[in-house]
């Protein structure tokens, strides 16, 4: 059964048509079960919520409130897992675009019963009775006092609410034509939109009246969002368009950036790029702030995506009001070198990786999981543990809901230092007359770390500074040297040395070792 908002929210929620410009088939404020074609890539997932969702807002948690306008409650998501988690929570006559305050509360503007509903997010409950404002309230949005905005669509002004007492305080203050959205600079004062007018009044938030005369922009004016440089980017819905305002002179800088049709919403994400909410083109745009161009082809989401946010990891959240959903968007990482850059091939080396966009990831080394991943909350470095790899350069690579990213040779296996002792046996010859009773001296290598014998090295006789000769160890570790042909030089010198020089088997390297041998008579 489907529900219809009065006229003056749909006038809120839809703006009248403009030469150009197409309109999604679903009537806004019905409940639409229309979704996009199965074939069609709605970014990575997307989440079902309420009838009609519009605003969304990020608590200190990290969960995402999601005001649905049909069923007039708010949907909460866990971003950890990108599920809903609860109960919807009541709250006034169809919700609209939220905020979160520093105190923690939700500030839920309800269109369609002219009041603000308070939601604790550490309990998910309602806080008081809701706060009157009247004059259709839009968008909500934190000062740096902590005060919350509202604009009032109907009144064409704005109300401040106190967040300490959740009452409104002073006299609203006179705006443009249809004020929507609103949004604070650096600078403290804030950007309001007046889709009726075509332009943006500046508020000086820290008196609560307007600067100067409003800002010209582009066709129907809905969102604004602060970018890190402190500049302000305004969603034009009528000229399908984004216009940047320069906040420290409050003039407009280069020309309007084309979109995708009817940017509805705009946010900026923490690497600096902003991202629209096309509504008429089921798309999201995408712009680099630092050069104002659009980065991409469109990427496709749900059906009439009307709002945006973006997470601290990155991750990018679309509410679609005509497909009752909220579409997740995570981009590729990207990866910087490893650290550190090798380990042993028995494993357990703690890695870090830093990067971007790597919330959720797996890691591989060398065709092999590695353990124990985590990721910091912004999304931007990992922790690891490599597991057992065979020596030498080894691929990593890092997975995400987004794709995949690897640093081709970035890790090397080395083998572990062992050390080795070498023992060698005694010449047992008679002395007068001088003869051998056994042809060969011997001396036997041993892995200390192991215990076990090594095969296959190389172990130098000499007596004194004379080489005598060389031999290779056998699978017992013992290497032989005939010494018939020299047992006049090792009587006259006492004995011989054996050397080993180092090696490395396929399991470890094996630091040198040497030992002295003297002479037995039986």
């Amino acid at each position: 059964m489907s529900t219809s908002l009065q006229s003056p929210l749909q006038e809120l929620l839809r703006t009248a048509s403009l030469p150009g410009q197409a309109w999604p088939t679903a009537e806004v404020g019905e409940v639409s079960r229309a979704a996009a074609p199965a074939h069609l890539f709605l970014a990575v997932t997307s989440i079902p919520v309420g009838n009609n969702p519009i605003g969304l807002a990020f608590s200190p948690s990290g969960d995402l409130y999601v005001a649905n306008g049909g069923p007039s409650n708010v949907s909460v998501i866990s971003t950890a897992t990108d599920t809903v988690v609860g109960a919807p929570i009541p709250v006034g006559g169809t919700p609209v675009w939220l905020t979160v305050a520093p105190n923690g509360n939700a500030y839920v503007p309800n269109s369609g019963s002219n009041t603000v509903s308070v939601i604790n997010t550490t309990t998910n409950t309602v806080v008081g009775a809701p706060i009157p404002v009247g004059g259709q309230p839009a968008v909500a949005a934190v000062t740096p006092s902590g005060n919350v905005y509202v604009t009032q669509f109907a009144a064409n002004t704005v109300s401040v609410i106190d967040t300490t007492l959740n009452t409104v305080v002073g006299l609203p203050i006179a705006v443009g034509a249809q004020p929507v959205g609103v949004a604070v600079a650096p600078n403290g004062n804030a950007y309001v939109c007046n889709r009726g007018s075509n332009n943006v009044t500046v508020i000086n938030t820290a008196t609560n009246t307007v600067v100067g005369l409003p800002i010209p922009v582009g066709a129907q004016p809905n969102f604004v969002a602060i970018a890190p440089n402190g500049n302000a980017y305004v969603a034009n819905i009528g000229s399908n368009s984004v216009t940047v305002i320069d906040t420290t002179t409050n003039t407009v800088v280069g020309l309007p950036i084309p979109v995708g049709n009817q940017p509805w919403g705009i946010a900026v994400g923490p690497n600096g790029n902003a991202y629209t909410a096309n509504r008429a083109a089921n798309s999201v745009s995408v712009i680099d702030t630092a050069t104002n161009t659009v980065v991409g082809a469109p990427i496709p989401v749900g059906a009439g995506p009307i709002a945006v946010a973006v997470a601290v990891n990155g991750k990018v959240y679309v509410t679609n009001i005509n497909s009752d959903n909220v579409s997740v968007i995570q981009f590729p990482p990207t990866l910087a070198p490893i650290n550190p850059t090798q380990g042993l091939i028995t494993g357990g080396t703690v890695v870090t990786i830093t990067g971007t966009n790597l919330t959720g990831a797996s890691v591989n080394i060398g065709g092999n999981p590695a353990t124990g991943v985590s990721v910091n909350a912004g999304g931007t470095q990992l922790t690891a543990t490599t597991p057992p790899g065979a020596a030498g350069p080894a691929t990593v690579t890092v997975t995400t809901p987004g794709g995949s990213a690897s640093l081709v040779n970035g890790f090397t296996y080395i083998l572990p230092v062992h050390a080795s002792s070498l023992t060698a046996t005694p010449a047992l010859t008679k002395l007068f007359p001088p003869h051998v009773y056994f042809p060969f001296l011997t001396a036997t290598l041993t892995d200390q770390v192991t215990g076990l014998p090594v095969p296959g090295q190389t172990i130098v006789f000499k007596i004194g500074s004379n080489l005598l000769g060389m031999a290779t160890t056998d699978a017992q570790g013992v290497a032989r040297f005939n010494e018939t042909l020299i047992l006049t030089l090792i009587l006259a010198n006492g004995g011989y040395d054996v050397e080993f020089a180092g090696g490395s088997t396929p399991s470890a390297i094996l630091s040198p070792s040497s030992a002295h041998a003297g002479v037995i008579e039986p």
